[in-house]
């Protein structure tokens, strides 16, 4: 036997070797272009948002599929429009005030505490954990230079734009990439995790919703200035489960305690009851029939991701999560362990040996 060639179990150890460089690689490359993943991934939830307002244009007011879905990114971008001059223009004042007290306001609190000495470690505790951490540099980056803010959203719309107006291409060049035996399965995966995030975002809105509408009215009755714009700020963290609402909760308190102390505890138990009627209420009854990941891996798992991909990925966590356990239940317990998961119904690019069906750019 010639030398030259490799037996038996030198081309095993040289496959080994080349496929754990490739997966460190894999990883490298990942890590280093996880703010550009996290943005794709954010355009990729907004071509799910405008195509799921473009149905019910479709299917409630009988608008052909191309005007629905252009009437559907008109809807997202007058949304956005709107939520710029409401914090903008209408609540300028309210936001100015909240800008303004607050970074006073979290030192008298910090001050007070630490008259004790069970406060001052507390406090020097929050401190050391806020200056240590990925997420807070990133929320004192965007306080310096909120441009790359305004640029990061920018590139997320025009994705989103560009993902809804032809998904099809998309899906099939990634499908592509999939060894063909395989190809039917991921579709599967995929139309699974793009219908369980349809309905998620749908239960999002409802508790969003909720969220501000009753926060703000709680707070409007104790006469907390900047109210309106306290019930807005609760309900859009709610998008971010557990750390949204606990930060969204800080700047009310902060303005509750401008007027006096039981303002405070007043406030305290504005969003305790408000957390208990959703967590009771609403939460079950518009998530019970989507996904039901246990708390305390939504916890972590929200934590996890915000630390390793920063700001932005806090914002996605919720959803990011949601299509990881989609992935798992479709690609591991249904497909490779074989336990009893329903399939979506969805229209598929690929038959069930992984070839291409024929005319697939009839499909919508």
């Amino acid at each position: 036997m010639s030398r030259l060639s490799p037996d038996d179990d030198d081309a095993r150890f040289i496959r080994r070797l080349f496929l754990t460089l490739g997966v460190i690689a894999l990883a490298a490359t990942l890590y280093f272009i996880g703010d550009l993943l996290i943005l794709a991934f954010g355009s990729v939830l907004g071509a799910i948002v405008i195509h799921a307002i473009a149905e019910i244009y479709n299917e409630r007011l009988r608008i052909p599929a191309r005007p629905a879905l252009v009437a559907a990114i008109l809807t997202v971008l007058a949304l956005i429009v709107f939520l710029g001059w409401l914090f903008g223009v209408e609540f300028r004042t309210q936001v100015n005030v909240l800008v303004t007290r607050l970074p006073g306001i979290l030192e008298e609190i910090g001050d007070q505490l630490s008259i004790s000495p069970v406060g001052a470690k507390v406090v020097d505790a929050v401190r050391a954990a806020f200056a240590g951490s990925r997420v807070a540099q990133d929320i004192g980056g965007l306080a310096e230079g909120a441009g790359q803010l305004a640029i990061n959203a920018l590139l997320v719309l025009v994705g989103a734009i560009f993902f809804a107006v032809d998904p099809k291409v998309y899906e099939r060049g990634f499908l592509l990439l999939m060894p063909p035996s395989k190809r039917a399965v991921v579709e599967d995966a995929l139309g699974d995790t793009a219908s369980t995030l349809r309905l998620w975002l749908r239960a999002q809105l409802i508790q969003m919703t909720s969220m501000g509408v009753l926060v703000g009215l709680g707070l409007w009755w104790l006469e907390v200035p900047s109210a309106a714009a306290l019930g807005l700020l609760s309900g859009l963290s709610e998008f971010i489960p557990y750390v949204g609402p606990v930060a969204a909760m800080i700047p009310a308190l902060g303005l509750a305690a401008t007027q006096s102390v039981s303002h405070v505890l007043w406030a305290l138990g504005v969003f305790a009851a408000v957390r208990v009627i959703q967590t009771n209420f609403v939460t079950p009854f518009v998530t019970s029939r989507v996904v039901a990941i246990p708390p305390a891996m939504t916890l972590f798992s929200v934590l996890a991701i915000g630390a390793v991909f920063g700001l932005f990925g806090l914002f996605f966590s919720a959803a990011l999560l949601v299509v990881i356990y989609t992935l798992i239940r479709s690609l591991y317990l249904r497909d490779t362990l074989g336990e009893d998961i329903p399939r979506s119904r969805h229209r598929t690019l690929f038959d069930s040996a992984g070839n291409e069906r024929d005319s697939p750019e009839k499909l919508d």
